[in-house]
């Protein structure tokens, strides 16, 4: 049951770290829950509560950097609630492109939602870069808590 335990959460911690970049899987969570699942395998005697309550903390951090840093792009750079919807849209649509689809999708929403509402071309196409840059910088965020987050682990399993 040990052995189990422990390819579980070996599992879904990299089903977590795909999903830092992949928007359909929920990477914060998955992450965490391995944590808890190989604390679980450990019978929680090197990975304790304290280090589980420190990377569900840093799990819910990423999860609100995930969704807040690209509203915050978009809003930097003038977008409107269309534009929003239309990224939402691209999120979603994108997921069948593959990783192109992945990063351009949100942006393409934004600027066609934008020229659907009747809005130039100058302001869709910086309504677009801005849910980019809120992309690019959001993920770069929840990459660098997920290295916090494993080194917490680390550092837990190695005392």
């Amino acid at each position: 049951m040990e052995i189990a335990l422990y390819a579980l959460g070996g599992v879904l911690m990299v089903a977590g770290l795909a999903g830092l970049v992949l928007p359909a899987l929920p990477g914060s969570v998955l992450m965490v829950a391995a944590v808890v699942v190989i604390a679980w395998a450990g019978q929680f005697a090197r990975i304790g509560w304290i280090t589980i309550a420190i990377t569900a903390l840093l799990g819910a951090f990423m999860w609100i950097v995930d969704h807040v840093a690209a509203l915050l792009g978009a809003k930097a750079f003038g977008a409107s609630r269309w534009a929003l919807a239309g990224g939402a849209i691209g999120v979603v649509v994108g997921l069948f492109f593959g990783l192109p689809g992945i990063i351009l999708g949100p942006s393409i929403g934004a600027v066609a939602a934008e020229l659907w509402k009747g809005a130039d071309l100058r302001r869709a196409a910086r309504s677009g870069a801005g849910v980019l840059v809120g992309f690019v910088a959001g993920t770069i965020a929840k990459i660098a808590l997920a290295f916090i987050m494993l080194g917490v682990v680390g550092l837990a399993l190695t005392t």
